[in-house]
């Protein structure tokens, strides 16, 4: 038999690789939560409902140990971003007082959040498998294609959120996030302008104007420092 003739032989046939790991029970689904907080070092991202418990069965002491796990990474690491839905916020203050000063500039609300999520330092990805509650059990993901794939979900509902002020703003007070937004309609910046030095996109600054002119109680740019002037805003 010649070489041309010798058979080639198949390369092995390589298995599909899993999406991510399931984890279940109360003891496994701690020790994961711990190892996370553990290896974050450089960002933390979160989807989070803490009114998401309430009126289930869920041990106090599992309560405890996850947001101890989350503190300590929050603590650790230089970026975080934590998206909740605006409904939750007064569960959150009512559990800690200090709560939303620490969420500060770290944390903005949505309307709702489409599951709970964690993403570590954009390498590992743990999702509840109801995609609800982390004590029912969780998915470990560290396919890279799969956890940017949530990291570029994360920074969309980012991008739409609104940040969290440490106290609300009294009635007929301007909101403290508006501020901002009202400074340079009075200084006469164009929307790209504005965005670009209040570091928001196009689209968050434009959601924000028309925030502030129903605030105002008007539709025109041009009546908005009139009527901010009247209220004794600037």
């Amino acid at each position: 038999m010649t070489r041309q003739q010798v058979p080639q032989q198949a390369p092995p046939r390589q298995e599909p690789r899993p999406a991510g790991q399931s984890v279940r029970g109360t003891r496994q689904i701690c020790a994961a939560l711990a190892a996370l907080a553990e290896s974050a070092r450089r960002e933390l991202l979160t989807f989070d409902d803490p009114a998401a418990c309430l009126g289930q069965s869920i041990p106090q002491p599992f309560l405890e140990l996850a947001g101890a796990c989350v503190r300590t990474a929050t603590e650790r690491v230089g970026t975080v971003r934590q998206i909740v839905p605006r409904h939750a916020l007064d569960r959150v203050t009512a559990a800690d007082v200090t709560a939303a000063a620490r969420l500060t500039g770290r944390a903005r609300l949505t309307e709702s959040i489409p599951f709970k999520m964690i993403v570590v330092d954009r390498t590992v990805a743990a999702v509840p498998l109801d995609l609800e509650l982390l004590y029912n059990g969780l998915l470990l993901i560290r396919d890279p294609v799969i956890v940017q794939a949530l990291v570029r979900a994360h920074h969309a509902w980012w991008e739409a959120g609104d940040d969290v002020t440490a106290t609300p703003a009294p009635a007929g007070s301007l909101p403290p996030h508006l501020r901002p937004v009202l400074e340079a309609l009075l200084a006469g910046l164009t929307d790209e302008t504005a965005a670009a030095r209040l570091g928001i996109s196009g689209r968050t600054y434009s959601r924000r104007v028309g925030e502030l002119l129903a605030a105002l109680g008007t539709t025109s740019r041009f009546r908005a420092g009139a009527e901010a002037a009247r209220r004794g805003w600037i």
